[in-house]
C-alpha cells in the first residue's frame, strides 16, 4: 500500500482528502497533521469518517512525514513552501493543495500574497496540476501545485475555444459563483448563517487571487497573454461552482458542440452535456467531475460556456488524488468513482 500523510487537516479540504483516501484501493493515510488538533481522533472531529479512519492528528512531524510516499498539503498560503523542499529532498512526492507554487511569476506571487516566497528555485520545477492540460508533466513530476478552484472551472470552460482559436482571448469575461465552503472553515463574520444566507452578492472586484492563476493557464493554452475580467460571488449553499463564460466569436463558422466533444471524448472527468444544456451544481456535488454546455445565440456573435464543479471536490480534494493517481503510476480514476448526491 501507499502511504500518504497529510498536512493541515482540519479544514474542509483536509477532511474530503480524508473521505477519498479512506476508501482508495492503493493507499493508506499513515499521519495527518494539527499543530491545533494534536491528539484528537480525527473522528472526534469529524463523526463522518468514524469506522473508516482510525488516526489522531499529531504534531507536524518531518521525521514522519518524510516516510511517506506521498504528502498532501491542505494548508494556508505560506506554509507550504517552508515544509516542502525537505520532504522532496527525502524523495517523497508533495501534492500542495495551497497556492504557494502555482504561479510561476514569484515577484506577482509575493505581490498578491503578502509575503516573500522562500522556496523559489522549487516553483520551476513544480508542475501545474490540471490533468486536461499537463497530464504527461503530472506523471512524471515531484511536486505538483493543485489548481485552485476558479482556475479549475474557467480554464475547462475555455481550453477548446482557444486551442482552436475561436474565441477574442483579448476580450474573456467570467462571471463565477462559489458555495460558502470556498471561504474555508474558519469563523468568520461574513460567512456566519446569518450573513450568507438568502442573500447573494460579488466579492473581490477590485481583483482576486486567482485572477492571475487563470490568466497563466489560459495563456498557457494560447501561447500568449490574454485579457480576462474576472468577478467572483458568494451563493448561500455549501458547496459548488457554476462559472458562465463569454466572449466574442472569431474565425469560421464550426460546431462548436461537436468541438467540445471531441476535445474532452477521453477525458474520465469532463462532461460535454448535450447541445441546449444548463449544467447544475448539484449534478457534481462531492464528485471529481466537471460538467461543460457550450451555447451560441442565433443572432449574437458570443460564445457563453457554463461550467460546473465541486469547488471542494474537482476544485481541490479530488482533483489531488487525480493528480496523486497519476504522480504514482495508479490508475486515474482510482478512489474517485462517486456518484453525485441528490436530492
Amino acid at each position: 500500500m501507499i502511504k500518504a500523510g497529510i498536512v493541515g487537516g482540519t479544514g474542509y479540504t483536509g477532511v474530503e482528502l480524508l473521505r477519498l483516501l479512506a476508501r482508495h484501493p492503493e493507499v493508506e493515510v499513515s499521519v495527518i497533521t494539527s499543530r491545533g488538533e494534536a491528539g484528537t481522533p480525527v473522528a472526534d472531529m469529524f463523526p463522518s469518517l468514524r469506522g473508516f479512519v482510525d488516526l489522531d492528528f499529531s504534531a507536524p512531524d518531518p521525521s514522519r512525514l518524510a516516510e511517506c510516499d506521498v504528502v498532501f498539503f491542505a494548508t494556508p498560503h505560506g506554509v507550504a513552501m517552508k515544509a516542502v523542499p525537505e520532504l522532496l529532498e527525502a524523495g517523497v512526492r508533495v501534492v500542495d493543495l495551497g497556492a504557494d507554487f502555482r504561479l510561476r511569476d514569484v515577484p506577482a506571487w509575493e505581490r498578491w500574497y503578502g509575503m516573500e516566497h522562500t522556496a523559489r528555485d522549487w516553483v520551476e520545477r513544480a508542475v501545474y496540476g490540471l490533468p486536461e492540460l499537463n497530464r504527461a508533466e503530472i506523471r512524471e513530476a515531484r511536486l505538483v501545485a493543485n489548481p485552485g478552484c476558479y482556475p479549475t472551472a474557467v480554464v475547462l470552460g475555455w481550453l477548446p475555444l482557444l486551442e482552436a482559436g475561436l474565441v477574442d482571448e483579448r476580450q474573456l469575461v467570467a462571471s463565477c459563483i462559489s458555495g460558502v465552503s470556498g471561504a474555508g472553515r474558519q469563523a468568520r463574520v461574513g460567512t456566519l448563517l446569518c450573513e450568507a444566507n438568502e442573500t447573494f452578492k460579488a466579492y473581490g472586484a477590485g481583483g482576486h487571487r486567482h485572477h492571475p492563476e487563470i490568466v497563466q493557464g489560459l495563456g498557457q493554452v494560447l501561447g500568449g497573454s490574454v485579457g480576462l475580467v474576472f468577478q467572483p460571488h458568494l451563493a448561500p449553499m455549501t458547496r459548488g461552482m457554476h462559472c458562465s463564460l463569454y466572449a466574442p466569436r472569431k474565425g469560421e463558422a464550426v460546431d462548436l458542440q461537436a468541438l467540445f466533444e471531441r476535445r474532452y471524448a477521453d477525458e474520465p472527468f469532463v462532461d460535454v452535456m448535450p447541445a441546449g444544456s444548463h449544467p447544475e451544481t448539484r449534478s457534481v456535488r462531492g464528485t471529481n467531475l466537471c460538467r461543460l454546455a457550450v451555447h451560441q445565440a442565433p443572432d449574437s456573435d458570443t460564445v457563453t460556456v457554463f461550467s460546473v464543479i465541486d469547488n471542494l471536490s474537482k476544485g481541490a480534494a479530488s482533483q489531488a488524488v487525480q493528480n496523486m493517481n497519476l504522480m504514482l503510476g495508479l490508475d486515474e480514476k482510482a478512489g474517485l468513482g462517486d456518484i453525485a448526491v441528490l436530492p
